[in-house]
């Protein structure tokens, strides 16, 4: 039953069609990047059932750049993926980088299912 489960696929992010046509797959761990990444980009207030959700990281693009924001935005996107993931996930570090107009983050974590180690790295520019 353990490799049935390890099988599965889910819904790939962003949505995107396969191949055959039909809705794109991807496997748990790569499932759990695409979570991480939806964390990270989403706004408080975007989602309208769950107005919580995400962790406001695209407004740092905006603001000053300061060593006391770098670690308040660290902070606040680590506590987002600890809400949202942390059945998942177990958050080893967040580094969070603003250049113009891109944000860079490396998440350091470690798959709760499987105890594997995991650095994701995302770019987003506006």
């Amino acid at each position: 039953m353990a490799n049935a489960t390890a099988a599965l696929t889910q819904v790939d992010y962003p949505l995107r069609f396969d191949g055959r046509g039909r809705t794109a797959g991807t496997g748990q761990d790569d499932h759990i990047r695409d979570l991480i990444e939806q964390v990270l980009f989403t706004a408080p207030g975007e989602r309208v059932n769950r107005p919580t959700f995400g962790s406001g990281l695209r407004k740092l693009v905006f603001e000053p750049t300061s060593e006391a924001l770098g670690a308040a935005t660290q902070l606040a996107v680590q506590g987002a993926l600890q809400q949202w993931l942390g059945e998942l996930i177990l958050v080893e570090s967040v580094q969070v980088e603003s250049r113009d107009e891109t944000v860079q983050v490396m998440v350091h974590y470690v798959i709760v299912r499987t105890q594997q180690r995991q650095v994701a790295q995302f770019r987003n520019a506006v």
